[in-house]
């Protein structure tokens, strides 16, 4: 940290000793407030609301600040500046609320960071469906732990990830930002990303924020902002577990409220999510940030608020403390309700309160600037490219190797390279990468750009992809005495066939056909997946499929990489494509783990975060179900479609071959308020090293209120060697095991709990039983991990 030129300050204010608890100082300051500075704290401000160009106006500043101001979004994500120029204006706007405001209280930078931080120069890690592929904690918690470090060289201090949302539905466009279908697996992740921001000091981390509080993945029709039906006690199993789990194990400092409604309240409206749960319930007591214009919507699309004042009185008294990402309703509108007496200033303190104490425990007070010079130092590294490597590369997720034509055998006389993804840097990134919200910007209608941003020329999305190689490059480097026949075939999106003849000429010439199809993420109209991007049909897009028929009519043996955000319903291809290759939006470092593991440098070993439907119709698909209805019960098939999953939920192969074998379980019976202990062998029965996923999954058979055929209570990724075997060794608390019931209470039941442990929901290869014994316990304390060991 550094210390910009400033007027010598002998004050000795308790908030400005650090000595001091951070209670004390909070009180001191609140006391000291006026209720301009206090609602100013509850707003927000673009970056470029105080900027003319890229530089900063102290007139704007003047305008804008001169009360002092809550938070400041995005001075990387909404610029096109660099590190050193991003922290130096971080460190500008400081200096002015410090020197020119009468409390000299900093502003709370905040900045998106889905699959990396969203700024220039930043190291784009894959997008989280991909990270939630590869199955590793570890994985995740290092990837937030490069976030950090280069937020805060930046002069950012708030990170808004994880998003915690589970889903099963693949239109959504969101898709690609969460962590697939599964509570648990959503949980494990979110929680390592949580660690991984905040550190093991808040001083020097970053607050994390868990999002979209909460249900927000299962939007009517797979449709954005949708609304969403969902009973309390699924909400309660399913949507609010990964929440309440980054909350209690990993500390969660912030949280931001769903776009979308519950039973006809908004979650931006509702006092029961965001006090009853969030606070009186789990006891959180961070931060509440409202999503991007949330409180204008609503007043403008639910239609709840006549006006907006009464949108920032709902809000508030909701329990949102912060307005994002700038002030409109907690600005004038709420002014006037409480000079109107329609609220109390009580509500404004609590939330100003809550605000005081993130800042002072990030020591934004007493250390308010950054080292600017030091931070491009910070930024995409080797270190960190290689970090972005081994995600991708884990995140691989290999569907079907008929006749092992996968590793592609070597030497390689010629390859075919077809596809609208094959060639482009673009298509590996997700929609909250840096570049994708640049394009956005240059794409922008001047009608549409009502906040007056600065648009970047194209040369600021060229330079995005200076160390970004495409697939196409980096075979033509692994492979220099390969003649290599490229042709693209098709566009993501249009039907256009022209370019079909080229690339069946391409095949044709070639020993094998590598054809890169699927999606392009982002924000605008030529994108196919993420925010806003959902669809009706989850085929290929455009003329894909056409193309990838043609090029199977050739005989060349064809191997298909899938590069997109959701997982596509393809039963063609899963019946005439020998080998394909789930790539997902692997970053900047993907086209390099994509291409090892086609040649076999690298084994897959990723797993399915979600199940793969055969068709749109199967929606929402996910393997918990419950055991009434056709998937479980009777005829068990729909009349047109079976009633399976293509590809189901955990599943993934491998160049080489596992046995599980010699499960054993140390208790036949356990208490309610005891433990399960497990354990199983795997071997590697192949000839070269590799990964499986060890998955433990429950059934309780019988209980007071319907339960899934199936839960994930475990799960452990291991590498082997060709031949070698290890034990795993599970400990599940019989509080984990607990559900809501009639009343809507968490209980632990006595009675039978079924076992099994495979290598997909699909695939269990042991299975025993153990009981419960003992009273029936309500609202005992909750478990929310299992622990696992390898021996």
């Amino acid at each position: 940290m550094v210390s910009l030129p400033q007027s010598a300050d002998t004050d000795t204010s308790a908030y400005k000793d650090s000595s001091q608890p951070i209670a004390t100082r909070v009180s001191d300051l609140l006391a000291r407030m006026t209720v301009e500075e206090k609602l100013a704290q509850l707003g927000s401000a673009w970056v470029f609301e105080l900027l003319s160009g890229l530089e900063f106006d102290p007139a704007r500043a003047e305008q804008l600040l001169s009360h002092g101001i809550g938070h400041i979004t995005r001075i990387a994500g909404a610029s096109s500046l660099g590190p050193q120029a991003g922290a130096e204006l971080a460190n500008t706007i400081q200096h002015f609320l410090i020197e020119h405001t009468r409390l000299g209280i900093p502003a709370l930078i905040h900045e998106e960071s889905c699959s990396g931080y969203m700024a220039r120069d930043a190291t784009c890690f894959p997008q989280m469906i991909g990270l939630g592929s590869t199955w590793q904690p570890a994985l995740a918690e290092a990837m937030a732990a490069v976030v950090r470090t280069q937020m805060r060289a930046g002069g950012a201090h708030q990170g808004l990830a994880p998003v915690l949302d589970v889903t099963r539905d693949p239109r959504w466009g969101r898709v690609e930002e969460t962590f697939g279908e599964d509570p648990y697996l959503v949980a494990q992740l979110g929680a390592a990303i949580v660690r991984g921001l905040q550190g093991s000091s808040l001083r020097e981390g970053v607050a994390a924020t868990g999002k979209h509080f909460v249900g927000y993945g299962m939007p009517a029709g797979g449709m954005n902002w949708g609304p969403v039906a969902l009973g309390e006690r699924e909400l309660r199993e399913i949507f609010l577990f990964p929440f309440e789990a980054a909350i209690k194990e990993a500390g969660l400092q912030s949280i931001m409220n769903g776009y979308h409604e519950l039973d006809g309240v908004p979650c931006g409206a509702s006092r029961w999510l965001l006090e009853t749960i969030l606070r009186d319930e789990w006891g959180f007591e961070g931060v509440v940030v409202s999503d991007y214009f949330a409180i204008d919507e609503l007043e403008r699309t639910h239609g709840v608020a006549p006006d907006l004042a009464t949108a920032a009185i709902m809000a508030l008294e909701a329990g949102i403390d912060i307005e994002l990402p700038s002030t409109k309703g907690y600005g004038a509108p709420l002014r006037a309700a409480l000079a109107a007496g329609r609220i109390d200033v009580a509500l404004i303190d609590r939330s100003v309160a809550r605000l005081l104490a993130m800042k002072f425990a990030l020591g934004i007070f007493d250390n308010p600037y950054v080292d600017a010079q030091h931070a491009p130092t910070v930024f995409d590294t080797p270190d960190q490219r290689a970090l972005a490597y081994d995600i991708a590369r884990q995140s691989m997720v290999l569907l079907k190797n008929q006749g092992d034509l996968l590793p592609l055998a070597r030497p390689l006389g010629s390859i075919a390279v077809i596809g609208p993804n094959a060639d482009s840097a673009r298509a590996l990134v997700g929609d909250y990468a840096y570049v994708c919200h640049i394009e956005t910007l240059i794409e922008m209608r001047d009608e549409d750009n009502v906040f007056g941003m600065p648009i970047p020329d194209k040369h600021s999305l060229t330079t995005s992809f200076v160390h970004t190689p495409t697939i196409l490059d980096v075979l033509r480097e692994r492979l220099p005495d390969t003649a290599i026949h490229h042709a693209p075939g098709c566009t993501i999106q249009d039907q256009d066939s022209a370019g079909f003849a080229a690339a069946v000429a391409a095949a044709r010439q070639a020993e094998v056909a590598l054809v890169v199809l699927g999606e392009k993420s982002g924000l605008t109209d030529s994108c196919t997946c993420g925010e806003a991007r959902d669809r009706a049909d989850l085929g290929l897009p455009g003329a894909q499929q056409a193309l990838l028929e043609a090029i199977q009519a050739t005989g060349t043996p064809v191997v298909l990489v899938l590069v997109g955000g959701r997982p596509l319903s393809i039963p063609w291809a899963a019946e005439h494509i020998p080998a394909i290759l789930h790539a997902w939006l692997p970053g900047e470092e993907g086209a390099a783990a994509v291409v090892d593991t086609l040649l076999g440098s690298a084994n897959p070993g990723g797993k399915l975060p979600m199940s793969v439907p055969r068709t749109v119709g199967q929606v929402p698909m996910h393997y918990n179900h419950k055991p009434s209805g056709g998937r479980s019960h009777w005829k068990g098939s729909y009349v047109d479609v079976s009633n399976t999953p293509l590809w189901p939920f955990g599943y993934g192969l491998s160049y080489t071959r596992f046995a599980l074998s010699n499960l054993q379980v140390d208790q036949a019976a356990t208490p309610t308020d005891g433990r399960i202990d497990l354990r199983v062998d795997v071997r590697n029965t192949g000839e070269r090293a590799g990964d499986e996923v060890i998955q433990l999954y429950i059934r309780d058979p019988q209980a007071s209120v319907t339960r899934p055929v199936k839960e994930l209570k475990g799960f452990q990724r291991i590498h082997l060697s060709a031949g070698a075997q290890a034990t795993i060794a599970f400990s599940v608390s019989a509080a984990q095991l607990g559900f809501y019931d009639l009343d809507h209470a968490y209980v632990v039941e006595p009675g039978e709990i079924q076992l099994m442990i495979g290598t997909s929901s699909a695939d269990i290869a042991l299975a025993t039983t153990v009981t419960l014994t003992g009273p029936r316990l309500i609202n005992p304390p909750k478990a929310f991990f299992s622990t696992v060991t390898i021996k």
